[in-house]
């Protein structure tokens, strides 16, 4: 089984791109991140022209998250928390693997900038709603796969110049805390399970030429629970997408589960 993550920046602006990905490496799941539309206007024909189901929890021109599926999800929540802003960033869901029940989590945390303003203390309030909320869901099901756009910087491999970062909302040691905060629930970050030292990045600014100079950041993650992890077979960083006309800012992550 394939599940992809992907910041999609709008998935009417990148349509084209994300149906070229799907011809091209037929993902059974797909958890789109910053979406930007409402469900009414979600391209749900194309999709499932495509052979896919979408379940969607958007927003009007920001935000947004949805899954695109082959397989049955059930139990889709939009509520995993009770979130201040009401914004449409966490759609949560089931799927069955190997006879184990999987909650799959996808999730779109705030970037936090600037941080002297009110939306770094959202993003803060925002992570210890959603880690007091995965220590309940633990005692349910500890069977949890978590992936998404963490807006998260986890070290300073996972970014190409650490030092212009030291007061960005992305890379605050108090934000790299939570991450860690997560992982320490029992956790692994996928990537960095099959690459100890290997240096990638999941996101390239628009802006100064960030993409040809790869001056990127690793900010889409999957976290997978410890006791699935028998069951991974590979995570890859398909910086293809990002190399076309017209791309969102992040490219697609694969996780490859037997």
């Amino acid at each position: 089984m394939k599940i992809t993550s992907w910041n999609v920046n709008s998935v009417r602006a990148r349509l084209d791109n994300i149906s070229d990905y799907i011809g091209k490496t037929n993902p059974d799941i797909l958890m789109l991140q910053e979406i930007k539309t409402e469900e009414k206007n979600f391209p749900k024909d194309i999709f499932k022209k495509l052979g896919y189901d979408s379940k969607i929890f958007g927003q009007k021109s920001y935000n947004g998250v949805a899954f695109l599926s082959k397989i049955e999800i059930n139990n889709i929540n939009l509520n995993f928390i009770n979130d201040p802003k009401k914004q449409s960033r966490i759609i949560s869901g089931e799927i069955n693997l190997n006879k184990k029940k999987v909650k799959l989590i996808n999730i779109y945390v705030p970037n936090g900038n600037p941080i002297d303003s009110e939306k770094y203390d959202y993003k803060k309030k925002w992570l210890n709603l959603f880690i007091n909320n995965i220590k309940k869901e633990i005692r349910k099901n500890n069977n949890i796969i978590i992936s998404g756009d963490f807006n998260i910087i986890p070290d300073e491999i996972d970014v190409y110049d650490a030092k212009k970062f030291d007061n960005d909302a992305l890379f605050k040691i108090e934000i790299r805390k939570k991450f860690r905060e997560i992982m320490n629930l029992g956790f692994n970050d996928v990537f960095r399970y099959f690459n100890k030292t290997k240096i990638e990045y999941t996101y390239w600014d628009y802006f100064a030429g960030s993409w040809q100079k790869n001056n990127g950041l690793r900010i889409d993650h999957f976290l997978v629970s410890n006791n699935l992890l028998e069951n991974l077979k590979n995570i890859n960083i398909n910086k293809i997408p990002r190399s076309k006309q017209k791309p969102s800012d992040h490219t697609p992550i694969e996780l490859i589960i037997n």
